[in-house]
């Protein structure tokens, strides 16, 4: 059921689905993807009696900021707070969670800095927390070519081609990263959608270049970045999924993020999955999850 909450800086939009005393399990999706990621994940998860909470991130979907004057932030900071802020209202004390992409960000960020407030992670591709300090820092050519969306949205150019071809630059987007994947054109249509929310254009780019130290974040949240500025492990017990033809984050990318995780860890690769791994491999997924509840 779709449901909306004021949490924080935003009006959230959520799905929100089984028992409300069951395992809370929030799942949190990427970009360019929405809630739509999940709609195989979670029957598999109401099947053993979760509470699962699905939102819209920032900039996506129904989701909307309160304030015309609140940063258009999209700093992997405010995806943290947005999240907490969210369990908050919400009066969930604790969750399992689990998400990939800007999603995964969200979920690691919370269990490194915030454990009590999660009761297990689902991490896809790894260690999602950003080291923005080493962002300047060229890596191999065969990594750096994947990134050229990132490197666009660096210009002007990139701002005017995202808001006048998002539909058509994010459907590349999905191709590019999972070759493997035959969606159609109702499956990726029943996503685009969120991509029109007024703000999406503005997180996204304010996203791709605060990472890279290009611009400045949101004041109130420069002492969490500092926090996470220091890479803090993660202590809470972490399953880790990596499609193995992820076409924009090889899985050589998570091979040694072991030392990020002090806590039970375990690191499974999908093969025949690309990037939007609940969506591609919904067993796989939802499996994970289920170990840690």
């Amino acid at each position: 059921m779709l449901k909306q909450a004021q949490a924080g800086v935003l009006d959230v939009g959520y799905q929100d689905s089984g028992p409300a005393n069951g395992k809370p399990v929030i799942l949190l999706h990427g970009f360019p993807y929405d809630v739509h990621a999940y709609d195989e994940v979670t029957p598999l998860l109401l099947s053993e009696g979760c509470r699962v909470v699905t939102p819209y991130l920032r900039g996506y979907g129904p989701t909307r900021f309160l304030s015309d004057t609140t940063p258009r932030s999209g700093q992997q900071a405010a995806l943290g707070h947005d999240l907490i802020a969210l369990m908050d209202v919400l009066q969930i004390s604790s969750a399992v969670l689990a998400g990939y992409d800007w999603g995964g960000r969200a979920a690691c960020i919370v269990a490194a800095l915030w454990p009590e407030r999660a009761d297990g992670l689902v991490s896809g591709g790894g260690y999602n927390i950003q080291d923005i300090r080493c962002s300047s820092q060229p890596l191999p050519p065969e990594f750096e070519h994947a990134l050229w969306y990132q490197y666009y949205f660096h210009s002007e150019r990139g701002r005017a081609g995202l808001q006048r071809y998002r539909r058509e630059l994010c459907r590349l987007l999905w191709r590019l990263w999972s070759p493997g994947w035959r969606f159609d054109d109702a499956t990726y249509e029943r996503s685009a959608v969120s991509l029109d929310n007024p703000d999406f254009a503005a997180v996204v780019i304010h996203s791709y270049r605060h990472r890279f130290a290009l611009v400045a974040g949101d004041p109130a949240l420069e002492a969490t970045e500092e926090r996470l500025s220091l890479l803090p492990a993660i202590t809470v017990p972490t399953v880790v999924l990596h499609g193995s033809d992820n076409g924009v984050l090889p899985t050589s990318v998570s091979e040694k993020h072991d030392r990020y995780f002090s806590g039970p860890y375990e690191r499974r690769v999908i093969a025949g999955a690309g990037h939007n791994l609940p969506q591609e491999a919904p067993q796989a997924f939802a499996a994970a999850v289920i170990s840690l509840l």
